[in-house]
């Protein structure tokens, strides 16, 4: 009778303890589910780049592996030093920055001092770092990861893809291991450089059509969204409240990209980048539409557009003589889900709760 009653009083503990588990969200399905997902940052820093490293950093859903630099925004040298500071002003020189391209796979080096300030952070200081370069080449750091975390690392490119084309171009067998692309750049309804061209593609095409048809997942947040998410006084003043070095850091950058775009004709400052950030975290902030997109590496006028074919369908044509003509229509495969909405009110108001009081 003794046992039997042990035995009782022994399931209905395991029995409660399982179910205190599962409604605390700490059973073992939850915690797989809420597994933090491993990310590589590929950056050019960059005042929204900045602003992305940071949210990157202080978002439990999302496990950094990596911040790998390519030229951009500013240099090479410059960014891999603004990248080592932010890592150092966030407590985290525990994690690799490597040093990447320098430059385009074809063409020359544009940066831009206009948009970003002559430091690449609009002036805004960082202390001295304590963090130190990993000695890896980035595009090398890339490639160790992903074996290293097959089927688990996302890549969150936010500048020119150049790193991560010279990964897939040097080892292609990377391309199935890697979970996802959620990339900052191009646009399906105009450029920033000029009426057809993103920055970032703008940069270097040539990587950008590597990405765009490795095939693997690959996600655009292009302008079609960042240019309508647009930071206001407001919002900086709500990330000042309280704030630490990390948030102080923050709003000098976002004021400056304020003052910047209103001064071009925006409502606010665009923190592009930031957004890739926040798509791997919470996906539904955007609206998707998958489109098959080629990169334009030519053209007079239209070099690094992104042509996004919303129908899904090319003339199909046939010769007839002297002329051609055309009979029908074939169909084209997606190769990209591109951002066609935000909830942009959402986004910003936790991107400040994140960064708020750090």
């Amino acid at each position: 009778m003794l046992k039997t009653k042990f035995k009782i009083a022994r399931i209905l503990t395991v029995a409660f303890s399982v179910a205190a588990l599962q409604l605390s969200g700490l059973g073992a399905s939850a915690a797989r589910a809420q597994a933090p997902k491993r990310v590589i940052i590929d950056t050019d820093p960059g005042t929204d780049d900045a602003l992305a490293i940071l949210l990157a950093l202080n978002s439990p859903e999302v496990h950094v592996e990596a911040v790998t630099i390519v030229a951009g925004n500013v240099t090479e040298p410059i960014g891999l030093e603004n990248a080592l500071g932010i890592t150092s002003l966030a407590g985290r020189c525990d994690l690799p920055v490597a040093g990447g391209a320098r430059g385009p796979i074809h063409g020359t080096l544009v940066v831009e001092p206009f948009w970003n300030g002559a430091n690449g952070l609009g002036g805004a200081q960082l202390p001295a770092s304590r963090c130190k370069a990993d000695p890896r080449f980035g595009p090398d750091l890339i490639i160790d990861l992903v074996h290293k975390y097959p089927h688990e690392i996302t890549l969150i490119p936010v500048g020119p893809e150049t790193n991560i084309a010279l990964a897939v171009l040097k080892d292609p067998s990377i391309v199935p291991l890697v979970k996802g692309v959620v990339l900052m750049g191009g646009s399906i309804s105009g450029g920033n450089v000029n009426g057809a061209s993103e920055f970032n593609v703008f940069c270097d095409p040539e990587a950008a059509d590597v990405v765009f048809n490795a095939g693997w997942p690959v996600t655009m947040v292009g302008l079609d969204v960042t240019e309508i998410t647009l930071m206001k006084n407001a919002d900086v003043t709500e990330l000042e409240k309280n704030a630490g070095p990390e948030a102080k850091f923050a709003a000098a950058v976002a004021r400056f990209q304020i003052g910047l775009y209103q001064g071009t004709g925006f409502g606010g400052g665009a923190i592009h980048d930031a957004l890739a950030v926040g798509a791997v975290i919470d996906p539904s902030i955007l609206q998707t539409k998958a489109m098959h997109v080629d990169v334009e590496t030519a053209g007079r006028f239209a070099r690094g557009e992104t042509i996004g074919n919303r129908h899904g369908t090319v003339d199909k044509v046939i010769p007839a003589g002297d002329h051609f003509e055309s009979v029908g229509v074939n169909p084209v495969q997606p190769n990209v889900d591109v951002a066609v909405g935000i909830d942009s009110e959402r986004f910003l108001k936790f991107y400040v709760a994140r960064l708020q009081g750090k």
